[in-house]
């Protein structure tokens, strides 16, 4: 019985990962510098005050304010930036996702090297590309933009980026650039139904932050569905702890004291900032039963890879 269910379960995982040999990922290669984990998500807000409002008040990360976009430091080399709503607005508020790379030239001369147009030139040790349905994102120089210990408040509800999610089309086609060219490993998939996947996750090559690919939200989702999808996680050891924070730092919504098991089996919380952009805090460690797959990747800890 043991066998049959390995079995399965890996003719499950081939079906959904498609098959991409290590070869393919370029793993062992030497060829692609190092990619480490999750530098920044930018977002888009309506109203900077109204999101200072919810980062700094409700989260606890002090807001600094620059011309483009406020940033919020989550770590000394994690963050979050809010940048003002263009007009026309676009449906999501997804702005960019940030990398960490242990080298940004040598990333993007490899980059270049496997056809992918550089977008925005390397400037202050970052550059960015366009994922194949045109996300933008950035790979950032190790130590870049980093925030010193000073400037953290006491009252930030965790300390840790552990992955980003959005909306996907397309799996193959976001595959060929983020496993193929990329080098980003199997680490989870779901669905909420048993035989459907609406959730792939792919860990970074070189550490343990992940980026999900959110499925089936079909062809059109609102603004609604698409502020569920497009989303990034906070780790944390104990969810009490954030309940606690959120609670201390004068959160109201009911969002702030409902946790939920997952179907990876960590408990997570989920809240909204005003623009539906949603922030899911999550358990390090899963503490239920993990469904649909088997969790391939490392475990995020509070210590972040360099």
């Amino acid at each position: 019985m043991r066998k049959m269910i390995a079995i399965s379960v890996m003719c499950g995982l081939a079906a959904v990962w498609g098959g991409v040999s290590l070869a393919q990922t370029g793993a062992g290669s030497g060829q692609r510098p190092a990619i480490t984990g999750i530098a920044f998500m930018r977002v888009y807000a309506a109203d900077r005050d109204a999101s200072a409002a919810f980062y700094d008040h409700d989260l606890g990360f002090v807001r600094e304010q620059g011309k483009a976009f406020d940033r919020y430091a989550v770590s000394e080399s994690q963050w979050v930036e809010v940048a003002p709503l263009p007009s026309p607005a676009p449906a999501a508020r997804l702005a960019a996702v940030g990398f960490t790379t242990r080298d940004a030239a040598g990333l993007e001369r490899y980059l270049r090297g496997h056809g992918v147009e550089i977008v925005e030139a390397r400037s202050h040790g970052a550059f960015a590309v366009r994922d194949p349905e045109g996300n933008l994102i950035y790979f950032v120089q190790t130590g870049v933009g980093k925030v010193p210990a000073k400037e953290f408040s006491a009252r930030a509800s965790a300390k840790r980026m552990i992955h980003v999610g959005f909306a996907v089309q397309s799996t193959a086609a976001e595959d060929r650039f983020y496993r193929e060219i990329l080098g980003f490993k199997p680490n989870w998939y779901g669905g909420h139904k048993e035989g459907t996947t609406d959730w792939v996750s792919l860990q970074v090559p070189e550490g343990s932050d992940w980026l999900e690919y959110m499925l089936n939200g079909g062809p059109h989702p609102d603004a609604k569905q698409l502020g569920v999808m497009d989303h990034f996680s906070l780790g944390v050891a104990q969810m009490s702890s954030v309940v606690d924070a959120l609670a201390k730092n004068g959160c109201t919504s009911a969002n702030c004291r409902k946790s939920q098991m997952g179907l990876d089996g960590k408990v997570q919380l989920n809240v909204f900032d005003p623009d539906l952009t949603r922030v899911e805090f999550m358990e390090f460690k899963p503490s239920g039963t993990t469904c649909c797959s088997p969790i391939l990747g490392k475990l995020p800890t509070e210590v972040e890879e360099q």
